[in-house]
């Protein structure tokens, strides 16, 4: 952990309709390849997409996109606006979505990661996501390729140690 960091009082809460340009704005200075407000509202609109925003004073500072499965997370997008880099936004917002897991159901947070954006990798490794595969040619707009990077739930002890029943699993 840097020894520069500061913490910050950060809300993470949903995504709403006036957050976007505020979204649009950190995607624009963090990406060279944006995603356009089409693009957040197309995946937005499906049904297992959510997305959530990090506010500092009642400012968006970061914002996340992530679809959810059957025993999974998938971060889409995940940006925190340059001037509030490590701040604690960030880890606030993975944070917010490793109390999603569990040993029962969703257990691991998967995403891809472009091989040029090593600042990315570094803040998933130190957070815990590991490298586990490359995928060539990964994206539409270059030819570069992606690590795909997973966290994957560590279950307590006591955990692991309740008993499962079938029915809790199957109504889970």
């Amino acid at each position: 952990m840097e020894t520069n960091q500061t913490s910050v009082c950060v809300h993470i809460r949903w995504m709403i309709r006036r957050d976007m340009p505020a979204v649009l704005g950190i995607e624009n200075s963090c990406f060279e390849f944006a995603w356009n407000e089409d693009d957040f509202i197309r995946c937005l609109r499906q049904r297992n997409c959510i997305g959530m925003v990090a506010e500092e004073d009642e400012q968006v500072v970061g914002f996340m996109i992530y679809e959810l499965h059957k025993n999974r997370l998938h971060i889409l997008n995940f940006a925190v606006h340059p001037e509030h880099r490590r701040t604690g936004v960030g880890k606030a917002m993975l944070t917010k979505l490793l109390g999603k897991l569990s040993h029962e159901r969703r257990n691991r947070i998967m995403l891809e990661v472009r091989e040029t954006n090593l600042e990315a990798q570094l803040f998933f490794k130190s957070v815990g996501f590991r490298a586990i595969s490359v995928l060539r040619d990964f994206y539409d707009d270059t030819v570069e390729d992606a690590y795909l990077m997973q966290y994957r739930y560590q279950p307590s002890d006591e955990e692991l140690a309740q008993p499962h029943n079938r029915i809790s699993r199957l109504a889970g």
